[in-house]
């Protein structure tokens, strides 16, 4: 594998002492996994954070082999960190999209998604701009896993995170609920508080 592409980070998991094995996901090739050397350094740390876009390149010498990745920083949202519902809502939508997206595989509406989500997030000045569209967000992922069904239009973004809720555990993401659900239930008590 030889390819280079913008993506968004979704996952980082430590690898190693000083390396991580990083997910993420661009627009031409979907979720794309990759080892990057020195991921815990100083000059790396701040560019592997979820929700930050990145200048990928991902190499392989061998096929199935797990690529080496090279980031290079492209757009931070490193400045989010002190924003307690702004990070939660990241780690929520990035958790989520790595745990159910399969490698290789295009989602060209589900990235254009991701990324005009974590622009609205990262832009909006209350989470009341932008908590639907995470609702919104979780209902186009599982219809476009094949999940699909009807809401109703005018919910609120909580009642309608609820319905998508059983959804996400019973067909998505199965053994690894625990964890990325984690993520979602801190947001949701996040938002109840902040568009009550």
């Amino acid at each position: 594998m030889d390819i280079t592409a913008s993506a968004i980070i979704c996952a980082v998991r430590n690898h190693g002492e000083t390396g991580a094995i990083v997910r993420a996901f661009s627009e031409d090739y979907g979720m794309l996994a990759g080892y990057v050397q020195g991921a815990r350094g100083r000059q790396l740390r701040p560019v592997l954070i979820p929700g930050n876009v990145i200048t990928g390149a991902w190499r392989t010498r061998i096929t199935g082999q797990l690529a080496r990745l090279t980031p290079e920083p492209l757009h931070s949202r490193a400045h989010l960190l002190g924003e307690p519902l702004a990070i939660a809502a990241i780690d929520w939508v990035t958790a989520l999209t790595a745990a159910t997206l399969a490698e290789g595989v295009p989602y060209p509406r589900v990235y254009s998604a991701c990324d005009g989500l974590l622009s609205a997030i990262e832009l909006a000045p209350a989470a009341r701009v932008w908590a639907g569209a995470i609702a919104q967000y979780e209902t186009l992922l599982l219809a476009e896993l094949g999940y699909a069904e009807e809401h109703d239009a005018d919910s609120a973004p909580v009642v309608m995170m609820a319905q998508n809720r059983k959804r996400l555990v019973a067909h998505v993401l199965g053994d690894r609920r625990a964890d990325v659900m984690a993520a979602r239930e801190r947001l949701v008590e996040r938002l109840k508080r902040a568009v009550a």
